[in-house]
């Protein structure tokens, strides 16, 4: 039987904006202000919006959309994304009911009524399920909004034994639909500020979950030139096309979709997760040997680290190609809800002062309130590395690792030397990165012994990063985060601020391995590491290859 071309359904034109004219200002700039999507009224811009209450469901369970339309009608279609997109289900012509959204909605929820529910069969593929809601416009043009679900695995459908855990901490923190995010919004006495309380009861800001393509990346495709002005190119491309403007910070499209195409055409077999299910069942681990995540995994609950640090010591294997572990939350109402107060949460976490639960405080994992840094379960720390290829943030940085240790199993095949640089062309080292304080002996570099970093972690490779944009002054120079990163993290710090300041403004990203207990950890601490898989460096795809051969036991 032949196979028909899968054709997806967000192809051909459709509607984001109707054409207007507005007065433009001298000094407006995609950096000027702050934008959110919120639903319209005009039944003459029909828009449709959907959200389901959860994130992932076991075979058998139903799935129901809650949802807001202007149109008289719209469509739903739902397929499992991968390298072999396979549709699932189609419904046409639900009739549209529109519901008003809350100026909270990005807190409160959207609470919006069922418009439509699906049985999963119980013999449903595990993986990621895209959700595309479309309408008409009375123009004829077509309004297009996705959201996502994740199958679960059972015993009868696993696919192997690896395990994928989607970073949707980090998604819900940059989703800022409805109003806000963790940084900014429409929260607080001057409806300037980001939102410590993020609501999964709610759609997601456009780009995170599918991109056409030709979206840019958060990070430089190319070495500026001398005296180029500081380059932002998702946020000038999302400001130009109607985009999100965080549809490039984090989410399926730009980061975790990228290992889950090349993984499948590789032939790894894996299953899906979201980090919500290694929260409250963190027993589906058991029936695993190897754990990845993936692209930009910033968020993390305490119970998630616990589990992940457990399983590992019993003899689990993880995998991780992604960067910037910094920031820990707290779910609550059965995962519905994210909290994270970051730089505020001295001042203002309500567990600050609970001798129960201050260990919980939504601050950096290596402030003083928390002191747990990312190097014991990841191997290493953001506030040791950070940022690069991006903005004033070493723009013209390597853009890729520079490898210390070429004997280590991980360079198995790739025929590198010692001060070899590897991914460059395919700039796998940008944004944002991850690193250790260390030092140089005769040429190798080693972990320093801060606190609550591990013995026995071998730095494999690295390259430098920075914590702050250097600014330039002239026509036409704006920066989007300066040191206010850098001031934040600092003034988190167990440290004095000046120490605190100094030691973090300048960082690196790091490949590391260490063995902890009976199990392994490699990091390869960079979130643009995917991009080698996709834009197929064979050195970064060789290195993925052997992690996970050796973490599956496909090496045996």
């Amino acid at each position: 039987m032949t196979r028909s071309k899968f054709r997806f359904p967000e192809t051909g034109p459709h509607a984001i904006k109707p054409w207007s004219v507005r007065k433009g200002y001298a000094d407006e700039h995609f950096l000027s202000d702050y934008r959110f999507q919120f639903p319209r009224e005009d039944p003459d811009l029909a828009e449709v919006y959907v959200y389901t209450p959860r994130m992932s469901y076991d075979p058998g369970e139903t799935v129901e959309f809650h949802g807001s339309c202007n149109a008289d009608t719209w469509t739903l279609q739902i397929y499992r994304d991968g390298h072999q997109p396979e549709m699932a289900y189609e419904v046409f012509d639900l009739p549209g009911a529109f519901t008003k959204t809350s100026e909270t909605a990005y807190s409160d929820g959207c609470d919006w009524p069922v418009v439509h529910s699906w049985t999963i069969p119980e013999d449903q593929r595990p993986g990621f399920y895209r959700v595309v809601s479309t309408c008409m416009r009375k123009d004829g043009e077509r309004f297009v909004q996705h959201h996502f679900f994740v199958v679960r695995p059972t015993p009868e459908t696993q696919q192997g034994k690896i395990l994928f855990m989607l970073a949707t901490g980090t998604w819900t923190a940059y989703n800022d639909w409805g109003g806000a995010n963790h940084y900014f919004g429409t929260f607080g006495p001057n409806k300037n500020e980001g939102s410590p309380h993020l609501s999964l009861h709610r759609p997601w800001t456009r780009g995170m979950l599918w991109l056409p393509n030709g979206a840019s990346r958060i990070a430089q495709n190319r070495m500026p030139e001398m005296n180029d002005l500081p380059g932002y190119p998702s946020k000038e491309w999302g400001y130009s096309h109607g985009w999100g403007q965080y549809y490039a910070a984090a989410g399926w499209a730009q980061f975790d979709r990228h290992f889950a195409v090349w993984a499948e055409k590789e032939g790894f077999g894996f299953d899906i997760i979201t980090q919500t299910d290694l929260h409250y069942r963190p027993e589906i681990l058991d029936n695993y040997s190897c754990l990845v995540t993936v692209g930009h995994d910033e968020y993390w609950s305490w119970d998630m680290r616990k589990t992940v640090e457990e399983w590992v010591e019993k003899g689990g294997h993880f995998s991780r190609f992604g960067g910037n572990f910094l920031w820990q939350i707290r779910l609550e109402d059965d995962g519905a809800r994210q909290v994270c107060w970051k730089t505020k949460a001295p001042q203002y976490d309500p567990v600050r002062d609970d001798p129960e639960k201050k260990h919980l405080l939504t601050a950096s994992w290596e402030s003083g309130g928390v002191s747990w840094p990312g190097a014991s379960t990841v191997g290493v720390n953001g506030c040791h590395g950070m940022y690069g290829s991006w903005g004033g943030f070493a723009p013209r940085g390597s853009r890729g690792f520079t490898v210390y240790r070429p004997e280590h199993w991980a360079f198995e095949g790739t025929d590198l030397r010692y001060a070899d640089v590897f991914g460059a062309e395919a700039g796998i080292f940008g944004y944002e990165v991850d690193g250790l304080n260390y030092t140089f002996e005769r040429g190798l570099p080693y972990p320093v012994a801060d606190p609550g970093v591990p013995e026995g972690i071998e730095i494999l490779a690295m390259s430098p990063a920075v914590l702050f944009e250097y600014e330039r002054e002239g026509p036409g120079y704006r920066y989007y985060v300066r040191d206010s990163d850098l001031v934040g993290l600092a003034e988190l710090s167990a440290e004095d601020y000046p120490v605190a300041r100094r030691n973090y403004q300048y960082g690196s990203g790091m490949v590391v391995s260490m063995n902890r207990g009976k199990g392994e950890v490699f990091t390869a601490g960079s979130c643009e590491w995917i991009m080698g898989l996709t834009r197929r460096d064979p050195f970064t795809e060789t290195i993925t290859r052997n992690a996970l051969e050796r973490f599956s036991g496909a090496a045996d």
